[in-house]
């Protein structure tokens, strides 16, 4: 694949926008309204949570326009076209293409997180939202989305952890008392498989040794590490060993790739 074009701007010295002030309640509760309705209105809960994430990343990074994107694993594109409406030179990779959807954003790749198409440092930032908890080497996936990162880029990745009440996903909450009777209760309940099975395309991710280990890489600068929808203490939850793992709900790790 041709190398997209990289923007070169940033340097240590050059002046970063301000961390944003934790959200307020009425943007979490939009957020959680949407995640209710979900499997019947898709559209519009990721829509808004596109819109949410690409300003996430723009109160980290200013302004997307004018940039190389790289979106790895995000489905339906709905990312993708959201950093494109900003102006943004955005590029969706996605492993699976069952989850593409009949019309797919343009230039669309079919690639895996493991192993993407790209040359060193292509992209301005790479973009992953709730991907890691699907991928059975996380720390390999994160060195790839490093390794196609300028140096000053930044990665945005979030997960949902799986001591999280949401940890199980479409069999939520009741993967707290095993993955196995939560997975038979949903067939029970409603008719059908579940989609996800744990160890094959959902893993047990933990907040704690995922920011040990990212803290750990010589890499990466860790920018924040905090609760993506959290209305309030976003980052000071994550400060607390035990609790992070179910209050967070969700951990956003803002990440700043090093010089070489």
């Amino acid at each position: 694949m041709t190398r997209p074009r990289v923007r070169r701007g940033w340097s240590r010295s050059s002046p970063r926008p301000q961390k944003p002030r934790d959200p307020s309640f009425r943007r979490s509760l939009a957020l959680f309204k949407a995640f209710l309705h979900e499997q019947d209105d898709p559209e519009s809960c990721y829509a808004l949570l596109a819109r949410d994430a690409v300003d996430q990343v723009e109160a980290y990074d200013g302004p997307v326009a004018g940039r190389t994107v790289v979106d790895v694993g995000g489905g339906s594109g709905y990312f993708t076209e959201e950093f494109r409406r900003r102006g943004a030179r955005a590029f969706l990779f996605e492993p699976d293409p069952g989850e593409l959807g009949e019309k797919p954003p343009d230039s669309t790749v079919i690639a895996d997180g493991y192993l993407l198409p790209l040359k060193d440092a292509s992209a301005d930032v790479t973009f992953s939202s709730n991907v890691l908890e699907h991928v059975a080497d996380p720390q390999t996936f994160l060195s790839e989305l490093v390794r196609v990162t300028r140096p000053g880029g930044l990665i945005y990745v979030s997960f949902t952890n799986w001591l999280s009440p949401w940890g199980g996903h479409e069999w939520a909450p009741w993967h707290y008392l095993g993955a196995e009777r939560a997975r038979a209760r949903y067939r029970r309940r409603t008719g059908k498989a579940a989609k996800h099975t744990l160890g094959e395309n959902l893993f047990a991710v933990h907040i704690g040794p995922t920011l040990r280990q990212v803290r750990a890489r010589d890499d990466v600068t860790v920018v924040s590490a905090r609760s993506r929808y959290w209305p309030f203490l976003a980052e000071t939850v994550v400060r607390a060993p035990g609790i992070r793992e179910v209050a967070t709900w969700n951990l956003l790790l803002i990440l700043r790739r090093c010089p070489p």
